[in-house]
Parts: C-alpha cells; structure tokens; sequence
C-alpha cells in the first residue's frame, strides 16, 4: 500500500511539474515569439525522413503586419467566437458531439444492415469526425501536444486552453497562430502562406486572398495540391462575403 502510495505521489509531483513548465513557457509568449511548435517539430522529422531534405517556409510577423481581412477571414472560418468566449466555444463543442455520435450511429447501422461475404469479416467504416476546436484550442494542440488523439490528451489540451487565455490576450493568441500554423507543405504562419499562394506579403492579402487561405486551414496540404478546387473556390467566396461580420480582439 505505501508503495501504491508513493508512486501516485510522484505522479502527482510530475503532473503539477509538466503544468507549472507550461505556465512558465506561456507566460514567456507574451514577450518571446515560439521559435517552434510541437507540430511544426514534429513535421520537420517527417519531411526530413520522407524527402532527404528540409523544405520550410516560415517568416514571423507582428500582428500589426498581418492583414486585418486575413484576420477576419480565418475568425469567420475556424472560430467566429473568438474575441467572446474563454477559450473553448461550448456550443460549438456540443453541437460537434451531437454531430458525430449520429454519424457513428448511422455507421453502425449501415454496417449491422450489410451483410459480409462467406468467411469474411465485417471492417467496420469510421465516420468523419467533426470537431469544436476553437483557434485558442488548436493553438495549444500545435504549440505543446502530439497528433494522437486519446482523452489524457484532449485533457491536456483543455488545460493549456485556459492558460493561454489566462496568461496571454487575444490579441497574442491571434498572432502566435496566424504566425505558427500550417498552410502547406512546410509553409507555416501567414507571411509564408501570401508568399507561397500570392507572391505577396500578409499585409496586402485581399480579401478573396484571405478568405481562400482561411479555408485551407482543416486541410491545408490536402488543397495545396488541389488549387482549383470547387469547393476551395465556393467556399472562399462565402467566408469572403461573410468578412464584414467578424470581431477582431
């Protein structure tokens, strides 16, 4: 029992360790720019073991520098209560929930109503997963954690939410992100993206330019590839419409 005892004490230690290594990291992001992210480390291994090289575009930006369409465009997008909630949008997550336990429900159906060939096994089809994330959330997710997703991690992540919003405003939150998320293929932050995309700085982006940026974000590598996209194109189109909308913090 006294060892039982002690190791969850040590457990203990190290799990307020880890939180106060966050907090002192974070609370360094109100003055010191991340030099990277747990993501954009973990994306230079992947390249450099894929490729043999290390394709990366990155050029940090202060906020002031950052088009106030681009702004909008990736709040309109990804997070249109961005400069109102605490970090984590509770309707949006809910919603996510509601939306995904349907299409679970629906793909077990399907699968219970198909029926296998002789001898072989069913393999169950995984929905879609629709996520609340907010960009504080996917910020803390870049910043710190791995891609797994497990319920430790989606924890851990809640956690670093609330730090971030506590210890930095949104107005920092915002600019960390724009400048640190990926765009494509070793393209990260705004300046890289309007560049690679527009042969532009962030700061002239119109607002078509910006909104098509926006909607690349869920899948950023995936429209890269793809740039005459229909669905790029129509859904860029109405974010664009949808700008003068948008709070900035």
């Amino acid at each position: 029992m006294k060892v039982l005892l002690r190791w969850l004490v040590l457990l203990a230690v190290a799990v307020l360790a880890l939180q106060l290594f966050f907090v002192v990291r974070i609370a360094a992001m109100a003055r010191l720019d991340p030099q990277s992210t747990a993501f954009q480390r973990s994306e230079a291994l992947r390249l450099q073991r894929e490729k043999g090289r290390l394709p990366w575009r990155q050029h940090w930006v202060p906020y002031a520098r950052i088009s106030d369409t681009l702004k909008r465009a990736v709040i309109v997008s990804e997070d249109d209560g961005f400069s109102n909630h605490d970090g984590v949008d509770w309707d949006a997550l809910e919603k996510a929930w509601q939306k995904n336990s349907r299409a679970e429900a629906q793909a077990a159906k399907a699968q219970a109503s198909r029926k296998p060939a002789a001898g072989s096994k069913p393999v169950p089809r995984a929905p879609k997963v629709v996520g609340g994330s907010t960009i504080t959330q996917q910020l803390a997710k870049n910043l710190f954690l791995s891609g797994e997703r497990t319920l430790l991690r989606k924890g851990q992540e809640f956690v670093l939410t609330l730090l971030l919003e506590a210890l930095l405003d949104k107005q920092r939150i915002l600019e960390i992100y724009l400048n640190s998320v990926e765009w494509g293929e070793g393209v990260f932050g705004a300046e890289a993206a309007a560049q690679h995309y527009f042969r532009k700085s962030a700061s002239d982006l119109g607002a078509y330019e910006a909104a098509r940026l926006a909607v690349m974000l869920p899948r950023p590598k995936y429209f890269e590839r793809l740039p005459n996209s229909s669905y790029l194109a129509e859904r860029a189109q109405h974010i664009a419409g949808r700008l003068g909308g948008a709070e900035l913090p």
